[in-house]
Parts: C-alpha cells; structure tokens; sequence
C-alpha cells in the first residue's frame, strides 16, 4: 500500500490485531472525539484510531506503519490549540492514541525524579508526585485532560515558566518509539551526562514530528511550604511593569508566577459566569483598565505573608497600583487563579475570538499591546483586544473578541489577515509567532515565511534523518 492511498481493509485489520478487541476505532461515531479539537477550528479524517496499551503495541504499530509507508498521527489529550494533534483530511491517515499508556513507573523522593508513561494527564502526574512529598511544578490551564506525553511533545508553557522553565527544563530522560520502530530507551534521572547530544531535546517540542514518546522521567522540586496569591488593579500596563520590577528585586527569589489581565477579560469572565448560573464575585471594588496577578512561594513557612503584605503596601503607597486583594486560604487562591484560567473560556460569550500566543521581550510588552492593538483596529474597526497572559516570561496570549454587533462567521473571515499583521508587530519586537502552544498547522506556513533559513534547513536535514519515509505526523511544524 502506498503512504498516499488510504489503508485497505486487510491493512486495517492488521492494525487492528496489534492492539486487541475494542481497541481499534473504525466507526465516526466511535472516532469523533478524536477527530476534532475544543475550538472546533479544526477537523480530521481517518480510517482507524488505535489505543494502544503497551509500549510493545506502539513498537508494532510504528514497524508496520514504517513497512507499508502508513502514516501516523500521536496524539495526547487532545487539547492542542493548533491543530498538530489531528488527522488531515485524506483519510491517509491513521491516529495513535497514547492515553491507554497510564503506568507510574518509578517515584524517588531522593532523586527527586518520577517516571511515567505517557497517558497520565499532568494533573495524575502532579499527584503522583504530590503523594511521594515532592511537586511537580508544570501547571496548566487544561491539566486535567492534557497528558504528559503531548505536553512534552509540545513543550507546553503554563504559569510556573518563570521560576521553574518551560517543560524541556523539566524532563530528565525520554522512552521514544522511532519512525523505524526502534525504541529508544533514553530514560534516567541523571542531572549531568555530557556524553555527546542531548537527543531528547529533538522529541521535546518537536510535535511528534520524529518520533512516539511513550514514557518519561520527570524533575521534582520541594512542595512550598507556603504560597500566596494578590490580586491587583492597575491603570495602566506600565504600572503594572513596574510591579513586576518591583517583586523581581525585592521578592527575595519568592516570586512564582506574574500574570496580567485587562478589564475586558474580567468583564468577560463575569459575563460568563452567570451564563452558566456560577456565583461570581469583583474581587476588587471597583473595576479598573488592567489587572495582576501576583504568586509568592517560599520552602519556609512564615516567610511568604510578611514578604507579599510588604510588597503590596510598597506599591500602593507609591501609586503603582490603585488596590489589591490577597488570598487568606488555599481556596480563596483557587478562586483567583480560576479567574485568570477562565480566560480563554470566558471570550466565547462575547461571539468570536481570533487567537495568537506569542512572546516579546518583557520590557517591549506595553508598547508591543499598544502596537498591536492600533493595527487591528485599522483592520477591523470596533474589535476588542483581550491581550492577557504570562508577563513575566513575556508570553502573552492576544486575542481579540469580534466587534459587537459584526456577524461571527465574517470576523473570523479575516483570520489569516489579522494574524499576518498581528505577527508582523510581534517581529518588529523582536518576538517569537510561538511562545508555548507550537507549531502544528496552524503556523507552519508561516514558520516557513519568518523562520531563520539555515535553522529551517537544519530542522528539515534533522526531519529526512530520522524520518525518510515521512511517516510520522507529517504535513506538521514542517
């Protein structure tokens, strides 16, 4: 069979028999929620989804896939935002679903290390560790449903970046099921090995692109003995970049996590919430043009209150910021950061949301908004910028919500085009088009448009080596 004709049925069934009864999906009904993402911006088509339950089923998928030229989609939790965890529409294609792959391998509380398959979500992964006495501090909007193994695959973001790093900071070793079908067992819990390249450093982002991940060890760090959430308002961006100067300085190290929304996002979330009957209250007085969000956390306990009461009071008393709450109990710190996580959520009450996650140097990010936001009001008249997101690693996720009263289905229509110029701001400030969510689909063409020529050169030399036949997740980030 050739990799460009859809598999026939005698291939089918021999995919089918490596995984079991039930374990093969061939009907749409039965394949749908894997055929489509959370947004809904993207559909797929496939032949047969497998949900393996073994590392040896994934070997035996990839051999055959590499024998008879079929490709192969991975795939994770299904909660990527652009569209490299799906199916094209040939029906070429067939999907490989990690999420039967659940085994917590080996937990060391003295190694500060955890391995695991690649089917746990991150939120298992965090409990896992949480019941050894450790933490494992990637946190995610969607970690109840994402699974590590995409995760790593997309070297997922999230609100811990600034202290403990994107996810590659995290992993210590890698189990990669090669397009050839090789295994390559690359796991371990080693903090130093300088023997030649750090090969699993290709798998962590590369979307599945060069291999299957099938199991990982992960680095552990202390649970915080204490953390604390404020909630601040602020005039303006630059107070709030001034903020932000003030906890990096005199946070003592404590600073965890620094995120920033405007006052339409909260508006939106408010709206929200009592569309769907939740209880919903300000947590500050009044409303104001931008909000912070600021996390403490220290190994010590005691250390954190004196620490965050200090930093606030210093930045109300010099008119940084205009007024801020503080959480007094882990739940009124649920309660916060659910504010800030409902984010993306919130916008659909408002009608339609182009979307961008891109990053800026931190100090360019209240000219980069400013920037942005006259550009798409020069394209679409009325628009409404939600920019919210991770100041202090200077991802922000800037989305606009339609103008009101503007039919849906004609602001998306300038998608692409407000993407374009969107993205051109972002280059001007010497930005990336991808801070956290990758590639996929949805950028490709435009990586190839804006990326280095010799680093995209080298990718596609890295892509023909290990992937010849062209097999695995093709049509993605390259």
């Amino acid at each position: 069979m050739s990799g460009t004709a859809r598999p026939d049925k005698a291939l089918i069934e021999r995919f089918s028999a490596l995984v079991g009864a039930g374990q093969a999906l061939t009907l749409p009904i039965d394949q749908a929620g894997y055929l489509t993402e959370w947004r809904e911006k993207y559909h797929g088509v496939t032949p047969l989804v497998l949900l393996p339950a073994a590392v040896d089923e994934v070997v035996a998928i990839v051999k055959l896939a590499a024998e008879t030229g079929t490709k192969i989609v991975p795939q994770g939790g299904n909660t990527g935002l652009v569209g490299g965890q799906l199916p094209d529409g040939s029906g070429t294609e067939i999907v490989v679903s990690l999420k039967r792959l659940r085994a917590v391998r080996a937990i060391s509380s003295q190694s500060a290390s955890l391995t695991v398959e690649a089917g746990l979500t991150l939120q298992e992964v965090q409990e896992a560790a949480l019941d050894a006495g450790m933490n494992f501090p990637l946190s995610l909007a969607s970690e109840g449903s994402c699974q590590i193994g995409g995760v790593i695959s997309t070297n997922a973001g999230g609100i811990q970046v600034l202290k403990h790093g994107m996810t590659r900071s995290l992993v210590l070793g890698l189990e990669v099921v090669l397009p050839d079908g090789t295994l390559w067992h690359g796991l371990g819990d080693l903090r130093k090995d300088n023997t030649g390249y750090d090969l699993k450093q290709l798998f962590i982002g590369a979307e599945g692109t060069l291999g299957i991940i099938t199991a990982a060890t992960l680095k552990l760090v202390p649970q915080p003995a204490e953390r604390q959430v404020a909630f601040v308002g602020a005039e303006s961006l630059e107070d709030l970049a001034r903020l932000y100067a003030l906890c990096r300085q005199q946070g003592d190290g404590a600073l965890g996590a620094f995120e920033i929304l405007p006052g339409i996002g909260l508006e939106l979330v408010a709206a929200h919430r009592a569309a769907h009957g939740l209880p919903y209250q300000p947590p500050l007085a009044a409303p104001h043009p931008w909000y912070g969000l600021v996390e403490l956390e220290a190994a010590v306990e005691g250390q954190v209150t004196p620490l965050i009461e200090r930093l606030m009071g210093e930045a109300l008393g010099e008119g940084v910021i205009t007024d801020a709450v503080l959480s007094m109990s882990e739940g009124q710190r649920a309660e916060i950061w659910a504010l800030r996580e409902m984010m993306s959520e919130a916008q659909k009450i408002a009608g339609g949301s182009i979307k961008h996650d891109v990053s800026v140097p931190v100090a360019a990010i209240p000219a980069f908004i400013v920037a942005a936001n006259k550009v798409v009001e020069e394209l679409v008249p009325g628009a409404r910028p939600v920019p919210f997101g991770h100041f202090g690693d200077g991802n922000i996720h800037y989305n606009i919500t339609q103008p009101e009263g503007m039919e849906t289905s004609a602001f998306l229509a300038e998608w692409e085009r407000v993407n374009r110029a969107v993205y051109e701001v972002v280059l001007s400030f010497g930005g990336s088009i991808s801070a956290e969510h990758g590639i996929g689909v949805m950028k490709r063409e435009l990586l190839t448009d804006v990326a280095d020529p010799v680093k995209l050169s080298l990718m596609r030399q890295i892509k023909a080596a290990l992937d010849p036949k062209g097999i695995m997740n093709p049509g993605k980030v390259i």
